[in-house]
């Protein structure tokens, strides 16, 4: 039976969570096809990219916030433009900025272990998640909560304790002659991934933590 402590409330796991309200700028539906891999194909430079998170209780208290590094992955131009790509995302490698523990009696590695057990990411049977872009548009119209310099629509399959769905964000999407990079925030309900503490709703480890994930990427490929 899960024991419920200050650090298991704070802990809400991989990504970013916002306490206030729930984001407009990201939709989430089933799992698509994935775009085709055509054109030139760039690797993903796993040294230069990364994924970040943040994580409140409910109310805002408490923030935690961290990285995850991307284990590899690639990107593919066609026309001057990212047409396809994927990346994986290293599950064991979650790190807590100790700048985000500010609490005299919590340490940084207690919360990387509990967030690599069962409890949440299960990391031993989930050591890696990883994104399939299935396609990129222009965007319309750029939301207040968008990366800045945002220019695409991308949607793709996040795939996150072995469950996938569809995710469409507005995205900072750079092409140059040998390389490409794509900066992107956006929020998720971490339930739609089956991502839950609490064993009921009225459970108070699951109704202290917020719902709301946002998950900001940075990933750079190169020739």
């Amino acid at each position: 039976m899960k024991k419920i402590s200050v650090l298991a409330l704070v802990a809400v796991g991989l990504l970013a969570a916002s306490c206030n309200k729930a984001k407009t700028d990201t939709s989430v539906a089933t799992e698509q096809s994935v775009a085709e891999s055509k054109g030139e194909k760039l690797a993903v430079d796993t040294v230069a990219s990364v994924v970040n998170w943040k994580a409140f209780h409910k109310g805002g208290f408490a923030p935690r916030w961290g990285t995850l590094n991307v284990k590899s992955g690639d990107l593919s131009i066609e026309g001057g433009q990212v047409a396809a790509g994927n990346f994986i995302i290293d599950m064991t490698s979650i790190k807590v900025d100790p700048a985000s523990v500010t609490e005299a009696d919590k340490k940084p590695a207690e919360l990387e272990a509990h967030l690599k057990n069962p409890d949440f990411f299960n990391v031993e049977k989930n050591p890696v998640s990883d994104f399939k872009i299935t396609s990129v548009a222009d965007l319309k119209e750029t939301p207040k909560d968008a990366v800045a310099g945002a220019n695409k629509t991308i949607s793709g399959n996040l795939t996150l304790l072995g469950k996938t769905m569809n995710v469409t964000f507005p995205a900072k999407v750079d092409v140059t002659a040998d390389a490409a990079a794509i900066q992107a925030k956006f929020t998720v309900n971490r339930t739609d991934w089956g991502i839950k503490f609490g064993t009921t709703e009225s459970d108070p480890a699951e109704w202290m933590i917020s719902k709301d994930i946002e998950i900001a990427i940075d990933v750079k490929a190169k020739k």
